[in-house]
């Protein structure tokens, strides 16, 4: 994107947050949602500004009738566990689904068992997988098939996403969102879903931040029975000084008004709203660019993608975002420097980038670092057979599987994905 471009979407921000605060009329208001709702579908991808309008070339009814094609016959986020239900410290309710292992029946193993990690029963551990801002546990789908019936795992919705309540504190009480609360609530889940046994954890971009704020707050829950953890996508503070792929004046502007502009949004939600669904085309190229880095993406994958994005209230949107500039766990990480580690990001990733993950494996020596080619932010739904395999590693490494064991073939989005 040219700095011109940058700039100008800038100027929408503020031109829409300037409406808003001088109480524009009904007219102008609508107007300046519809660019509001463009600014806030970028937040929504989890970046700070831009813009990426693509398929151009394409008719407008054209797109809206592929869109509702591929919302029908998608088959992605249909997967369905048991169903619980864990209570938070300030009483929100926290909703999981767990996948129970298949009974050992000997030479009548199931296949894909057999395919995974052999005709040995693995160990009874629990995978716990937490997902990332305005996702839901569904964005593990390639994960969530590949692992089902093989190991126990354990799939949530963080506060005020999926079918997860909103959160008591801050609807309530008004308390800021914080990843610490995020923390507590995945202990919550822990103490609900996963009572005893080993443990390994795995979070993509949000759940990474919210992993360390369990260990942050519960180093001895990490030490007595976590044995392996997976970080996608994620980082361990300074993401202030993220870029977002923008050139500097555009980052710089973005920056200053942002505050500004959630705290009007999330105040005019319903209107919002209205703005986002009627900017739905722009939105879907803004997704595509903050959330893949390759170009040959399965159009029903980046549907997916766009429904769990499209599905998060704009006022939860605007409600997260500032835990993340205050979010800073680097000390939290010596918790898991004696056990498995799997430290994996894209390297086209411009919302949580590569770097933030390199930072990571610097600080714990041991750990598995994998930077994908051609990925984006969401690599376990761009590349979801690299991400499966090294995970299959990783349960091999924590002995909660049969050495050897790799994943192949599973769920491949494109023509280019390798494991490099």
């Amino acid at each position: 994107m040219s700095e011109s471009s940058a700039e100008a979407v800038a100027d929408a921000v503020a031109s829409a947050a300037a409406a808003s605060a001088a109480g524009a009329a009904a007219g102008n208001w609508r107007r300046a949602t519809g660019i509001a709702g463009t600014a806030i579908g970028v937040l929504a991808a989890g970046a700070a500004a831009g813009v990426a309008i693509e398929r151009m070339t394409v008719g407008r009814g054209m797109r809206r009738k592929a869109r509702l094609a591929l919302d029908s016959t998608g088959p992605y986020g249909t997967l369905r566990g048991t169903p619980g239900k864990a209570y938070a410290d300030d009483g929100t309710e926290l909703y999981y689904e767990v996948d129970d292992v298949e009974p050992d029946t000997g030479p009548n193993v199931s296949p894909r068992r057999r395919r995974l990690f052999g005709r040995k029963a693995p160990a009874p551990v629990t995978v716990v997988f937490s997902h990332g801002y305005c996702l839901n546990q569904d964005s593990w789908h390639f994960q969530r098939a590949a692992l089902r019936g093989v190991v126990r795992t354990v799939h949530w919705d963080q506060r005020s996403h999926g079918r997860s309540g909103r959160g008591v504190a801050q609807t309530g009480d008004g308390v800021p969102l914080t990843i610490e609360q995020l923390g507590r609530d995945l202990k919550a889940v822990l103490d609900a879903a996963v009572p005893e046994g080993p443990i390994v954890l795995v979070g993509h971009s949000m759940g990474g931040m919210t992993v360390m704020a369990l260990a942050a707050q519960y180093p001895e829950l990490i030490r007595d029975r976590v044995v392996a953890t997976a970080f996608v996508g994620t980082s361990s503070g300074r993401l202030g000084e993220v870029n977002f792929g923008l050139p500097v004046a555009g980052v710089n502007a973005v920056r200053r008004i942002l505050p500004g502009v959630l705290k009007a949004l999330g105040q005019q939600a319903e209107l919002v709203e209205k703005g986002r669904r009627a900017t739905a085309d722009l939105f879907a190229g803004i997704i595509k660019r903050y959330s893949f880095g390759g170009r040959d993406v399965d159009p029903a994958v980046a549907r997916f993608a766009e429904r769990m994005i499209e599905s998060t209230p704009i006022d939860v949107v605007a409600e997260f975002y500032p835990a993340f500039t205050d979010h800073d766990k680097t000390e939290a990480l010596a918790c898991f420097r004696d056990f498995p580690v799997l430290v994996l990001a894209g390297v086209r990733d411009l919302v949580t980038p590569s770097e933030h993950s390199e930072a990571i494996a610097d600080l714990l020596p041991e750990a598995e670092l994998v930077l994908v080619p051609d990925a984006g932010h969401l690599v376990m739904l761009e590349h979801p057979e690299v991400v499966i395999d090294r995970l299959a590693d990783l349960l091999a490494r924590a002995g909660a599987v049969p050495a050897g064991a790799t994943v192949s073939g599973y769920g491949s989005t494109s023509s280019t994905a390798q494991p490099r």
